[in-house]
């Protein structure tokens, strides 16, 4: 279930007579708990309560109390040693009439409110469906509340006005929802001069069978774009020419383009009527445009209503961003300037000038943020010069953004005028915010469109004056640009957001156009390139003709592997370096299991010189940052070098490469238990089978087996009838393939692989992908018979060092750093990985060190044996004796390298990256000679 799932889901056990025996099952199922699992509860077979209630190990604990007893009840809770036992997480006790409840593993004060209203707290307990959420979720619940209603009354009015969910009029829709979320937000704020105004006037005035519900609401759209003065003055002339009615007349004129244009409503049925003025008695002063923007727009949006309720990006993530960008040196000027009214004056001015551009603005979250802490530090300035009260310099337009959807546009501006609003009620007072709210300003200031077709200077001028034009409608989207009166000559403007990412596999046509329009032939391969890469590109323009800087949220992969090299000399190319960075780190959104995508966050300068910043981030916060002169392109404090796939290694190594590929040679390849069918079957096979590893097989410590023929055995192979029909099978499945011109060319030796290479004495195996957790790169030693099919790297006949330098902390980092990963896991590269690898130039006393160590990390395996890789190799459970073997490896090889061991990674990168720049320096210097080739790895 998600978040809003379970919102509905409590708020209906909310409404309920309460029933004591009940609650305890009925609250767990609302959290998603299966029937089988309560099954168990009720019969007491998982129920560990001591205090006759309901405890679910690992969960909570619940008791009833009797009438006033609540608070007894919950002390007992907490004093419970089933609590405690059973590591209940939360603890739970209710009368019917209060409720006391408490996450006992966090220092968050217990929540005590009235049994009727605990639904507005229902995101304290979201743990329960494995829900990760942040603080501020668990602390303002209402958005997604308000979410929830809104759904259900959007797809209630779809179901009713089938025509309003068409393309033609899904605009029509998305703003009549706009209007409606300004209503509920302006009655309980006062803005309209009446608590409930709105929703009363509905109830009121509407039939209870919802017939007539759209011309109420249509008559008050209308008096509300109908204006109360003229030149100035009030005058009720228009009013009374628009022939409002009475109850229509008491809304205010709001102006802005909200109201403006067709007043057309939707048709509502008894049902829908129920729904919106249940919406209505939300309290609307609690809506947090930084959360409520980013789950509103999944209400309009079909392929995300689905994921309803998952898309909040917290707050403390998007500072992540804002802070480096340019709020730390807004912070950093403020604390400067002390009380020096002159300094502090220059400092309002500043950003009074200063503008704040996503070209990916979704809801306006990044902006919305910027906008309040922007506010934040402009009160202090004021309070400091004593001007408490004074009216904003900031303005909401220097805030621009673009977004491809309509409805998330329209949400952007209207979450930043709710921001504004509720900026002046702190800052000013209410009585001063009421007064300059309406009417709201006809401007518009974010485009809807797509970010990589459109010029960012024609929404976001590097200078001067924006075209003055007064747009016809706040919520319709000028064709050319920002068409906004607005002065800015001499301020500076910083990008921001959190484009698509889009690996090249997910991009349609369409979009790999886009790219190719975007980089312009400044890529040597722009289909190799994340989508988000083109959001940098158009910065890095944008940067290098402006005073300004830019700042994303990016997919780790840019930073990685093959995109570095195609993608970041075009940045660089145009004069902009990386000011700070984030290296990998989960981005989460409020969805189960705190599902995220692996990101980094990235900024761009056209500053020379300057200090850098790299960040260290653990759960949610930063927790370290470290100041350099440099960032490379793989986020290394370093100076910028491309590490470029190298078809052999610097020195005498042993080749790495690809495994055997079978190519479409499946009927060779055998699990375990069919290959021991066969020996039963035809004991005569067992001198053509051979262990198969791949990447699982390996760390799994379970090999497959294969049917292994050579033209010299083939003629005794084919006398074995079953193998003589899987040879068979693989002729027909590359006949089917004969499009596939390889396949093609292997039909007349269908009983081998594509390739088959072989070892004479001894074979290492180093798995495709790996888990970043284990604490170095699996490698190992398999007997000579093994084959290695096309999901592993395999080493033929290498000597016992090259085990000691894959198996290092040093490769470990290298190859974490260069090659590509899948999320964070590693995803190993022979061209990329290994053959770059630095390595100073070994002595043959320290070749028979290394091969000590090796053979060292072998021994103490196999004195583990049966343990697998998976199993010697879990950070949590890894035995101490092959531990001390890896340390003592590490050891022997960085004293190769610097006499001592590395401090840290950080130390190893810098060192690696240096070493690598003297090699490819020496090696472009040598004469050019031929090379064997060795299959790379694409």
């Amino acid at each position: 279930m998600n978040a809003v799932e379970i919102e509905q889901a409590i708020s209906e056990l909310a409404e309920q007579p309460f029933d004591a025996a009940e609650f305890p099952f009925a609250f767990l199922q609302a959290f998603g708990n299966k029937a089988t699992t309560l099954k168990r509860l009720r019969s007491g077979e998982s129920n560990k309560s001591d205090l006759g209630g309901v405890l679910q190990t690992n969960h909570i604990h619940i008791k009833i109390a009797e009438p006033g007893g609540t608070a007894q009840a919950f002390e007992a809770l907490k004093a419970s040693p089933a609590t405690k036992r059973f590591k209940a997480r939360f603890v739970l006790a209710t009368d019917g009439q209060e409720l006391y409840a408490e996450d006992v593993s966090a220092d968050d004060a217990p929540l005590i409110c009235a049994y009727a209203d605990f639904p507005n707290h229902f995101g304290a307990f979201l743990a329960l469906a494995g829900i990760s959420t942040v603080k501020q979720v668990r602390e303002s619940t209402f958005d997604i509340r308000a979410t929830s209603r809104l759904n259900r009354l959007y797809v209630e009015l779809l179901k009713d006005n089938p025509d309003w969910g068409s393309a033609e009029r899904r605009p029509d829709m998305n703003h009549f929802m706009a209007r409606l979320i300004f209503c509920f937000f302006a009655e309980d704020t006062d803005i309209f001069n009446g608590k409930q105004l709105f929703t009363a006037t509905v109830e009121q005035m509407s039939a209870r069978d919802g017939a007539d519900t759209h011309e109420i609401i249509s008559a008050i759209f209308t008096a509300m774009n109908t204006p109360t003065q003229h030149e100035g003055a009030p005058d009720d002339r228009y009013r009374k020419a628009a022939g409002l009615r009475p109850w229509a007349d008491a809304f205010p004129y709001v102006n802005g383009g909200l109201f403006s244009g067709s007043t057309d409503v939707p048709r509502f049925s008894r049902i829908a009527r129920s729904y919106l003025l249940n919406i209505g008695t939300l309290d609307w002063t609690r809506v947090n445009p930084d959360i409520f923007g980013s789950m509103i727009q999944a209400v309009a949006d079909d392929e995300e209503r689905g994921a309803l309720g998952m898309h909040y990006t917290s707050v403390p993530n998007i500072l992540k961003v804002l802070n480096p960008l340019f709020l730390d040196d807004l912070r950093e000027k403020l604390d400067e300037a002390g009380d020096n009214a002159r300094k502090l004056l220059n400092l309002r001015n500043r950003m009074a000038r200063i503008r704040v551009f996503d070209p990916a603005c979704g809801s306006g979250n990044f902006l919305v943020i910027a906008y309040k802490e922007m506010r934040g530090i402009e009160a202090v300035i004021n309070q400091r010069r004593g001007d408490q009260g004074r009216k904003s310099d900031i303005p909401l337009t220097n805030f621009r953004g673009i977004e491809l959807r309509h409805f998330p546009a329209e949400i952007a501006r209207l979450a930043l005028i709710i921001a504004e609003y509720q900026a002046d009620v702190i800052y000013r007072g209410q009585k001063e915010a009421l007064a300059a709210f309406l009417p709201l300003d006809q401007e518009n200031w974010i485009r809807q469109g797509n970010a990589l077709r459109i010029d960012w200077l024609s929404v976001c001028p590097s200078t001067g004056t924006g075209v003055k034009h007064r747009a016809d409608d706040l919520f319709e989207t000028p064709l050319d640009q920002a068409q906004i009166d607005f002065e800015n000559e001499g301020g500076e403007t910083y990008i921001c957001g959190n484009p698509p990412y889009l690996g090249r596999k997910y991009q349609s046509d369409e979009q790999k156009a886009e790219l190719r329009a975007v980089f312009n032939g400044r890529s040597r391969d722009t289909l190799s390139l994340d989508y988000v890469s083109g959001w940098f590109m158009k910065a890095a323009d944008f940067i290098s003709s402006a005073t300004s800087a830019a700042a994303f949220v990016a997919t780790n992969s840019l930073c990685q592997g093959i995109q570095v090299s195609s993608f970041w000399p075009a940045i660089f190319a145009g004069g902009s370096s990386i000011s700070f960075a984030y290296p990998s780190f989960k981005w989460a959104n409020l969805a189960k299991q705190n599902a995220g995508v692996t990101v980094s966050i990235i900024g761009l300068t056209q500053q020379a010189g300057g200090t850098r910043r790299l960040f260290v981030v653990a759960d949610d916060d930063v927790v370290g940052v470290r100041e350099t002169t440099y960032i490379n392109a793989y986020l290394v404090a370093a100076e910028n070098v491309l590490v470029a796939p190298r078809s052999k290694a610097f020195d005498d190594r042993t080749q790495m490469q690809f495994g055997n590929h079978p190519y479409y040679a499946n009927a060779l390849m055998l699990q375990p238990a069919e290959a021991h069918r066969l020996l039963t079957q035809a004991p005569k096979v067992e001198a053509f089978l051979r262990p198969l590893y791949g990447s699982k097989e390996l760390i799994a410590g379970s090999p497959r087996a294969c049917i292994w023929i050579t033209a010299d055995s083939l003629e005794e192979a084919n006398e074995i009838p079953e193998i003589a029909r899987k040879v068979k099978a693989v002729r027909a499945a590359r006949v089917e393939k004969s499009s596939d011109a390889q396949a093609l060319k292997l039909v007349d030796v269908p009983y081998r692989f594509r390739d088959q290479y072989e070892a004479r004495h001894a074979l290492l195996v180093v798995p495709i992908v790996s888990s970043e957790t284990r604490p170095y790169l699996p490698v190992d030693l398999v007997g000579a018979r093994a084959v290695v099919h096309n999901k592993a790297f395999a080493l033929y006949d290498a000597p016992l060092w090259n085990m000691a330098l894959i198996a290092s902390r040093l490769h470990w980092v290298w190859i974490g750093t260069v090659c590509v990963r899948m999320r964070t896991d590693f995803s190993y590269s022979n061209t990329l990985g290994w053959n770059t690898f630095p390595v100073p130039t070994l002595t043959e006393k320290n070749k028979t060190d290394l091969t000590r160590c090796a053979e060292d990390i072998l021994l103490a395996r196999e004195a583990h044996f049966p343990a697998t890789i998976a199993d010697l190799y879990d950070p949590e459970t890894m035995p101490a004796d092959l531990r001390a073997a890896h340390e003592r490896n590490d050891e022997t090889l960085e004293r190769i390298y610097i006499g001592r061991r590395f401090r840290n990674d950080t130390e190893r990168l810098e060192k690696l990256f240096e070493l690598y720049t003297k090699m490819v320096a020496n090696d472009a210097a040598k004469p050019k000679t031929k090379t064997r080739k060795v299959r790379a790895d694409g």
